[in-house]
């Protein structure tokens, strides 16, 4: 690419990631004139000269610096591909980091993410409740490779962690501290700044990575707030049409070499087909999420004075009394589009609720196009076990909304039938 295919000011003038969306890092002579950068459906890429594949090579796995101006050529799929490298280099504009690495779902990004840094013996501080795959990879998957977990409750400040960590004998252990904020699906927020300085006065290097899919890379940007690594579902609002399974890690360029080299070896990445599609995507990421946003915000208020609903999770109704308030204000552009709220009842009321949606979708997943409707309890948190659900909050009256691009008024018609019906 050249460093006319990467400018991001005008007469002085610094464009924005929206505009940015539909250039950077692409340039069209370099595919027959094409406006949109092509699907480069190929396993491999021809070298020119067989010096050239070695230098290449050198260079991909680390086995020499590059000399001054040179950069990696394209080599084979499961390491770099023209659809890949421009979707990373146009992610890395919404969050200011200096690389990204796309994986073919979001639980590729944070497993390979969690195996490049973690070691047999290593703690792993993390936030709860998380994304039930999540939880599932923490507590089961990570302590038979010898990985010990931690967790603590969102609300829980970082001082309180370290003192939980220093009497339990593993403050020296930690490897990482892994947030998930605001939580799925309970929207509880944790401190990113107040986690990332425990995490400095550690005495070894300890990463603080921060899952930042509910509120996208629009509301919300952890890097600014001294996280090291960024992680999302892509398949939620940066894919936002509910066709495409991806996911992505940002961070510094030393960071991102190092989980770029673990996900060639494990065969992680997104294939090129996935990397044409979030393109296509980012182009619209801002207006959708703005949209969804907007008709959140009418559809939270409708359900907080619902006879029927007891209680709403939603980042907007916050208030100055709660301390979740405070580190909102700090750390949030926006509240977002994903709601939470517990029904009147149990599981019974949560399901006849649901079973009566007629414009709102019953399935899982979240930040599409299309409104979706779920149940935590026995769908996406099923495998967290069912005493700690209860201690998340995540109970049988609980349904999870992700607010689409519909009418509001549409949505808010939808859901009121639907309550009559409990």
């Amino acid at each position: 690419m050249t460093k006319q295919s990467k400018r991001t000011t005008i007469d002085g003038h610094r464009l924005h990631p929206e505009s940015l969306m539909m250039s950077y890092g692409y340039v069209p002579a370099l595919s027959e004139g094409a406006i949109k950068c092509p699907i480069f459906q190929t396993s491999t890429f021809v070298f020119q000269t067989a010096e050239e594949g070695k230098a290449f090579f050198e260079l991909a796995y680390g086995l020499r610096h590059p000399r001054e101006g040179e950069e990696i050529g394209l080599i084979y799929s499961r390491l770099n591909n023209p659809d890949l490298e421009i979707l990373e280099d146009r992610l890395t504009l919404w969050d200011q980091a200096e690389a990204a690495a796309v994986f073919a779902s979001g639980m590729a990004a944070i497993t390979t993410t969690l195996l490049t840094f973690l070691r047999p013996g290593d703690v792993i501080v993390h936030s709860e409740p998380v994304y039930g795959g999540t939880d599932y990879l923490l507590k089961h998957v990570l302590p038979s490779l010898g990985i010990r977990r931690f967790g603590f409750m969102s609300g829980v400040s970082p001082e309180q962690v370290e003192v939980q960590l220093r009497r339990a004998g593993l403050f020296d252990a930690v490897g990482m501290i892994y947030l998930e904020t605001p939580a799925n699906p309970t929207n509880a927020l944790v401190d990113i700044a107040g986690f990332a300085a425990l995490a400095k006065r550690m005495p070894r290097r300890v990463l603080t990575a921060v899952d930042n899919t509910f509120l996208g890379p629009l509301w919300q940007h952890p890097l600014a707030h001294g996280a090291d690594l960024v992680l999302y579902s892509a398949t939620k609002y940066i894919g936002g049409h509910s066709d495409v399974i991806a996911g992505v890690c940002l961070g510094s360029r030393e960071l991102l070499a190092q989980v770029k080299g673990m996900r060639t070896i494990m065969g992680t990445m997104a294939g090129a087909h996935t990397g044409w599609l979030l393109l296509r995507s980012l182009e619209t990421l801002k207006i959708r999420m703005e949209t969804q946003q907007a008709g959140a915000r009418r559809v939270a208020d409708f359900l907080a004075t619902h006879p029927k609903v007891a209680r709403v999770y939603y980042l907007g109704h916050l208030e100055s009394n709660d301390p979740q308030y405070h580190i909102y204000r700090r750390q949030c552009l926006g509240p977002g589009a994903m709601i939470s709220f517990d029904l009147h009842g149990g599981e019974a009321e949560a399901f006849r609720f649901l079973n009566h949606l007629q414009l709102i979708h019953l399935a899982v997943s979240l930040g599409g196009t299309e409104s979706l409707a779920e149940h935590p309890a026995s769908m996406t948190h099923s495998d967290v076990d069912p005493e700690e659900r209860i201690e998340f909050g995540i109970g049988p009256a609980m349904i999870r909304l992700s607010v689409g691009v519909e009418h509001p008024d549409d949505l808010i018609a939808d859901l009121n039938q639907a309550l009559r019906a409990v």
